[in-house]
């Protein structure tokens, strides 16, 4: 869903999902914009004309249909697409048949051999005029037609025209648990580069009545020294991203000197280093912070930190870990003058021309 609210030209982004996956679905989009989810319905069809009509008052020009199975479609197919339904009315993303394709009978006979060279497979995004799409479901509903198989077939029996532009041949369907496999290991391969970086960061108490922890305000009877916040969980994580990008640490790019940062939430720090990763077309695999200190504990407040850790970050819950420790009333932790952290990113990155030679050496 992150190409269609990140791209420039996307005004709205209409979920619908199954009432039964709407906590998956938040953990997944965390940070995401889009509008409130909607629910679906028993098929494809019925869920997209559910989704439709919750954009019905908003009146868009265009509607892009696509389907989750396909987390693939990037920034430039869906620009494709919009230029297409812009000019056309009505469009699909198709890629080219490789396979000769075989039409069979009810017992498994071939009967005829289609011409390859006029076949395609159709994909999505699917781009639409939206008064039009909407009126073709509208009409599908009042005749009791709800065997289309995708939209494209639903306003062809409508009377429209589906004009096709190119797709995406890495805009593969999620289907079988072998499709799962097959494009894991075609990620792997593509993100190959795999960094780790360390981070550690220290505040002493100070006055106050809460300290922000790993972004939960915890009550407490001290506060923290600091520019920002003083998170010193967030700070070591962002120090930990950063260090696996060698790509400077927290000081560099927020230097205390600047005003600015004057007592900010140390979110945006975090924010910020995710999409640093993400600018370099890599993603995060996973992040762990430890806290250490006698006080506040640690234990019952670790959950309602790795969730907003995995909020901010757009991370799975389960690739957060949130530890704690004491140093058994030793050092500056030990006398409670203040708290400490240490943190451990794994970044996943696209080889460089430069990462692949060495890798081809070393082999």
């Amino acid at each position: 869903m992150a190409p269609f609210c990140d791209h420039g030209a996307i005004a709205l982004v209409q979920p619908v999902v199954n009432p039964d996956d709407g906590e998956m679905f938040s953990q997944a989009v965390g940070g995401l914009r889009h509008q409130p989810p909607v629910a679906g319905g028993a098929t494809r069809q019925s869920s997209v004309h559910a989704g439709l009509e919750a954009l019905a008052a908003a009146a868009p020009d265009i509607v892009l249909i696509h389907d989750a199975a396909r987390p693939f479609a990037d920034g430039a197919l869906i620009s494709r697409a919009i230029a297409a339904a812009d000019k056309t009315g009505a469009a699909i993303p198709v890629i080219p048949v490789t396979d000769t394709i075989k039409q069979v009978d009810s017992d498994g006979d071939v009967i005829a051999t289609p011409e390859r060279a006029r076949l395609r497979i159709a994909q999505t995004p699917q781009a639409f005029r939206f008064e039009a799409i909407l009126e073709a479901h509208r009409r599908a509903v009042r005749e009791r037609r709800d065997d289309f198989t995708d939209d494209a077939a639903l306003v062809e029996w409508a009377g429209l025209t589906v004009a096709t532009f190119e797709g995406d041949p890495a805009n593969m369907k999620l289907t079988n648990p072998e499709d799962f496999v097959r494009e894991e290991a075609r990620l792997a391969a593509a993100l190959g580069d795999v960094r780790t970086g360390t981070g550690y960061d220290v505040h002493a108490f100070g006055d106050g009545d809460h300290l922000m922890l790993c972004g939960v305000r915890v009550p407490h009877h001290r506060g923290f020294l600091a520019h920002s916040d003083g998170d010193v969980g967030l700070h070591a994580l962002v120090d930990a991203i950063l260090g696996a990008l060698a790509d400077g640490d927290i000081g560099s790019h927020f230097p205390p000197s600047d005003p600015q940062w004057k007592g900010v939430a140390s979110d945006r720090f975090l924010a910020y280093a995710v999409e640093r990763v993400a600018a370099r077309g890599g993603r995060i695999a996973h992040l762990e912070v430890t806290l250490i200190c006698e006080r506040p504990k640690i234990g019952p407040l670790r959950d309602a930190m790795r969730n907003r850790i995995a909020e901010i970050t757009g991370l799975p819950l389960s690739r957060v870990a949130v530890k704690a420790t004491t140093s058994e009333r030793l050092g500056f932790t030990g006398r409670e003058e203040g708290i400490a952290a240490t943190a451990s990113a794994t970044v996943r990155l696209p080889w460089s021309d430069g990462a692949a030679a060495v890798e081809q050496r070393s082999n």
